[in-house]
């Protein structure tokens, strides 16, 4: 089969591979039909990630049909058509038991990681009963794929995490994919401002019609100025981290109000500044977090509804003979106005 192998730092190709087979009783093998890449994949390639070693498939989006399942699968059979969660949850271990299936000890973020992903013909799915969900009749598959990591992640570990309230003011820093899907849930709590801040003056506009009441273009190094003007002096209530470089971290830090929540999401390969100097009397919070896929049923539920376009986050499709042109222009999103790519196999 074809697959995207990472060769180490700045390096993948498209190869020929072997196709995965059944090691566990409790696996499913699935026909990837659709999948996408996401900026932790971009951050696997600049080295960010120690655990995914080189001659790894990535990916850990997608949907696609069952093709064959391990003798222990009850809920899934060959031939249904499935959403792909990029978190594998033993639903056994402590950690699943209290929900945070990102910390499953057998499992957790390994598709694309420690075990081969999504970004290929088929995928080896561990825990197929508590790690897959059926595709209901009628489904638009690409708005699903967005339910396998960005949406569910920028619901838990920025909105959820954040504790974002109805009259709120909030700020999203960065207005990439995983930053616009913190803005559309953010919305299911009714917050009275939400800003967002961004290099790139398309994203923004972007951002504006996702919903955003106010944009800020951080280009100038004065964005923690302008976002303290517009919040008369105060700050925000929640500053969401969704880029993942020390700068936008830091800034959360200044523009967060007294009491307030910070509330990271992107994946950290360097060193970041805490400043406790003058932070340490304002009762803040500071959470982060890796996605439990807990909210999944729910959104599910909101994009089949209709109440969420999860399609509008995608720019751009592609074969999968084309991914190394998809891995270009996701990856040079400020010059091909990239959001979410969708390969088809």
């Amino acid at each position: 089969m074809k697959a995207l192998v990472y060769h180490g730092p700045g390096k993948k190709s498209l190869d020929e591979c072997p196709k995965p087979e059944i090691i566990d009783p409790t696996d499913a093998i699935v026909k990837v039909t659709k999948t996408t890449i996401c900026g932790t994949d971009l951050h696997i390639l600049k080295g960010d990630v120690a655990t995914c070693k080189p001659g790894r498939i990535l990916g850990h989006e997608g949907v696609g049909i069952i093709e064959k399942v391990g003798s222990s699968v009850s809920a899934f059979k060959t031939g249904d058509r499935v959403l792909i969660s990029c978190i594998s949850a033993c639903g056994k271990c402590a950690f699943c038991r209290k929900q945070m299936y990102s910390h499953c000890t057998t499992g957790g973020w390994i598709l694309g990681n420690s075990i081969d992903g999504t970004q290929a013909e088929f995928v080896r799915i561990p825990y197929a009963d508590t790690s897959l969900y059926p595709i209901p009749d009628g489904a638009d598959e690409e708005a699903l794929v967005m339910l396998s990591d960005i949406l569910p992640t920028g619901f838990e570990c920025g909105v959820l995490n954040g504790k974002v309230q109805p009259g709120n003011t909030i700020a999203i820093v960065g207005s990439g994919p995983i930053g616009l899907a913190a803005l559309l849930t953010a919305q299911f709590y009714s917050p009275a401002e939400i800003i967002m801040i961004d290099l790139d003056d398309n994203r923004l506009v972007v951002a504006k019609r996702f919903g955003a009441t106010k944009t800020v273009n951080s280009k100038d190094g004065k964005a923690s100025e302008e976002v303290m003007t517009l919040t008369g002096g105060r700050g925000v209530d929640t500053a969401i981290e969704a880029v993942g470089v020390p700068a936008t971290f830091e800034l959360c830090q200044k523009i967060i109000g007294a009491g307030g929540t910070i509330a990271n999401i992107g994946v950290h390969g360097t060193k970041v500044d805490l400043h406790l100097e003058s932070l340490w009397d304002r009762n803040l919070t500071i959470t982060t977090r890796l996605v439990d896929t807990v909210s999944t049923p729910m959104l599910l539920n909101v994009v089949q509804s209709k109440r969420l376009d999860a399609t509008q986050l995608i720019t751009h499709h592609f074969k999968l003979t084309e991914i190394l042109n998809a891995y270009e222009t996701f990856g040079h999103a400020a010059t091909t106005d990239a959001l979410k790519v969708i390969i088809e196999t």
